[in-house]
């Protein structure tokens, strides 16, 4: 079973997504600091670094946005130039442009932008400039892949580019235009809007939390989408009749004495994920550790001693731990390199099997991650896009003692 859980607060909105009673996947959006990405500026180059093909954009925020020359080129691969030109060619300082945040300002970083213009629908994307048609790799009959394209194909314009959704499988014609046409005058109002707005300025904002989770995560698949606030209640269900007509009858407003999140233990799940040492099922358990540059994990057997022999009892701790790594960089929104330390191994099926495992887990995560393979020492590598603060941001803060070493001073 798959419920979607919105807790409303005057300081926050929080969405878990639950799945047979297990989180897999939390977010939050603080009241007075809404997402930034997918927002659309008019934005002013202040600066251009030829030695890091990349150029610095005033788009009103307190630091500047980074640009690098790749989201600059066409955002067609086949239409970009074989040798690529210098920064210096495309932009100077004070070049006018609109640009969209793909990643928002972490740390003592500004936000990255690009010129790769993407508008989501409940049903597909669209890039005005990007002249092809996409189809989601969760969509897998390849019957259902042909006639989505082939019916994208017939509604976008000559240089309209369309990546059509998992939401869009088994629509018809008249629901993807409609999707597409919204989207198409989305993209007018905001070429209007940079006619006549100085830079640097706000262009468009895109949907708050709980219309965002019911455009991206509110899927056929999702049996109940449980909301504990009257007004965020109204703002879902408006939309979901303006783009998921039929599926209304799945909402529900919470209006039990217990907390929504007490009664589905979400906060007591929310713990035991970012805690350092997770307990898996079996009694083994995994060593999480989070630095600025990548996110290391350790596999241990633990408590686990098996019933068969060594090697079987490594794999079976291995292939149990691949499934809740994968959960947990999801639940946890880790971004960047990860490196996991699984038991060693010594059957090669095995370790191709606890690879399996993890990409499997993987396919149902929004955000792209990418296992590289082996390193020569025996560790998995991995990676996860990063485009907003991960959520244990929200929830903990560093020690201001031990500055997250963790350690005591003794003399």
């Amino acid at each position: 079973m798959k419920q979607l859980l919105v807790h409303c607060t005057r300081h926050a909105t929080q969405s878990a997504l639950v799945e047979d009673g297990r989180l897999t996947e939390f977010s939050v959006e603080r009241s007075e600091g809404a997402s930034l990405v997918g927002n659309l500026y008019k934005g002013r180059v202040v600066n251009v670094l030829p030695g890091m093909q990349a150029a610095f954009v005033d788009i009103g925020l307190s630091k500047n946005a980074f640009l690098y020359v790749d989201d600059v080129l066409h955002p067609h691969l086949d239409k970009q130039p074989k040798v690529k030109p210098a920064i210096t060619e495309l932009l100077k300082p004070g070049d006018e442009l609109i640009v969209q945040v793909m990643k928002e300002p972490l740390g003592g970083k500004g936000a990255r932008v690009t010129t790769h213009y993407s508008l989501p629908g409940r049903s597909l994307v669209y890039m005005p400039y990007a002249d092809y048609v996409g189809v989601s790799k969760k969509i897998e009959q390849d019957q259902e892949r042909s006639r989505l394209k082939h019916m994208a194909e017939e509604l976008r314009r000559p240089g309209e580019g369309v990546i059509l959704r998992t939401n869009a499988e088994g629509e018809g014609l008249e629901s993807l235009a409609k999707d597409l046409g919204e989207l198409r005058s989305i993209w007018q109002g905001i070429l209007a809007a940079a006619e006549t707005a100085a830079a640097p300025s706000e262009l468009h904002r895109d949907f708050g939390l709980v219309q965002r989770m019911v455009r991206d995560v509110f899927t056929p698949d999702t049996e109940e989408l449980i909301i504990d606030d009257e007004n965020a209640y109204r703002d879902a269900r408006a939309y979901m009749l303006k783009t998921a007509s039929g599926m209304e009858d799945r909402l529900r407003l919470y209006r039990d004495p217990e907390p929504l999140y007490e009664k589905f233990n979400i906060y007591a799940q929310l713990d035991r994920a970012f805690q350092q040492r997770i307990w898996l099922e079996s009694g083994g358990y995994l060593v999480w550790d989070q630095t600025e540059a990548l996110t290391v994990v350790d596999v241990n057997t633990g408590k686990y001693t098996g019933t068969v022999d060594l090697e079987e009892t490594v794999f079976r701790t291995n292939l149990e731990a691949a499934a809740e790594i994968a959960r947990l960089l999801r639940l946890r929104d880790v971004g960047g390199i990860v490196i996991v330390d699984f038991i060693d191994m010594e059957s090669e099926q095995h370790r191709q099997q606890v690879v399996q495992q993890l990409e499997a887990t993987m396919k149902s995560d929004r955000t792209k991650c990418q296992v590289l393979g082996w390193t020569r020492l025996g560790l998995l590598e991995l990676t996860r896009k990063k485009a907003r603060a991960n959520v244990e941001s929200y929830f903990y803060e560093t020690c201001s003692a031990c500055k997250g070493r963790g350690k005591i001073y003794i003399r």
